[in-house]
């Protein structure tokens, strides 16, 4: 089941049908006790409805935070090790990725998160910014795990590898986040096989494209999700992007008016400009 939040409403897809739920605010329906059975039952007495119009889509996302786990995949370990090597931090995310504890970071309050389609922004104090493709969990106040998304960690590899300490100014900034389109609801884990992609246009030309797959990621979207909420509580949830293993080489970066396509099989496609 895929939920899907937009300007006239939340929109449920089930049983190849579309959905519109009765009057509830987001918040409240992504903490409720049992939301996958509480969808199924919605599917099986609601009236289905023409879909949603892609331009209404919003980020599913209410007042929730936004946090992300880094250095999950090798790949994503070696290039931070080569983006920090002169500041003396190489070693650091090798050693993280070894150690039992992740990690985690703060991403984005709601306000910092592109909807779909919406542009992205490219700081101007950064020559070196990339995209980051992630599966993103959606965790309610409980703890729990109540479905996955797709997640843009955009990200400036100059500013981060000047100094590890500038993580927050490479993470967080106006636009830094996008989620979307939707939330596929479901309390099973995602199969390893699942293929995360991107590609990047330039003027319609493809200037880069990757894919990796679950089986690539280090730790378990459960370990991550209990890492996060250790010691913390989120009264509304959360959602925790889980790291990237496609990273563009180094002699890449954003433009404006470059177009991030992100695919996760299962979940759809999130498609953000770059402003």
């Amino acid at each position: 089941m895929l939920l899907y939040h937009t300007r006239h409403g939340i929109y449920l897809h089930a049983q190849d049908k579309w959905f519109q739920l009765p009057d509830t605010s987001w918040d409240g329906l992504f903490n409720r006790d049992d939301l996958a059975g509480c969808l199924a039952e919605a599917a099986a007495t609601l009236t289905s409805v023409p879909a949603p119009a892609a331009d209404s889509l919003l980020a599913p996302i209410g007042t929730q935070e936004v946090w992300a786990a880094g250095v999950t995949y090798f790949r994503s370990r070696t290039a931070r090790m080569e983006e920090s090597k002169d500041a003396g931090g190489g070693t650091f995310y090798d050693r993280v990725y070894a150690a039992e504890r992740p990690e985690i970071f703060f991403k984005a309050t709601p306000q910092r998160v592109a909807h779909p389609g919406q542009p992205m922004h490219l700081r101007g104090d950064s020559r070196w910014m990339v995209p980051e493709p992630e599966l993103t969990l959606a965790i309610n106040s409980r703890g729990e795990i109540i479905g996955y998304t797709i997640g843009n960690d955009l990200s400036c590899r100059d500013i981060e590898g000047e100094n590890p300490l500038y993580l927050p100014q490479a993470k967080c900034f106006k636009l830094c986040a996008a989620l979307g389109p939707c939330i596929l609801i479901t309390q099973q884990p995602l199969p390893a096989d699942t293929v995360i992609s991107i590609t990047i246009e330039r003027a319609a030309a493809v200037v880069f494209s990757g894919e990796t797959t679950l089986a690539q990621l280090k730790r378990t979207p459960q370990e991550l999700a209990g890492f996060l909420y250790r010691d913390n509580t989120f009264p509304a949830g959360a959602f925790l992007m889980t790291g990237t293993g496609i990273v563009p080489g180094d002699d890449f970066t954003l433009r404006s008016c470059d177009v991030v396509i992100i695919t996760i099989v299962g979940i759809g496609t999130l498609v953000n400009p770059m402003g």
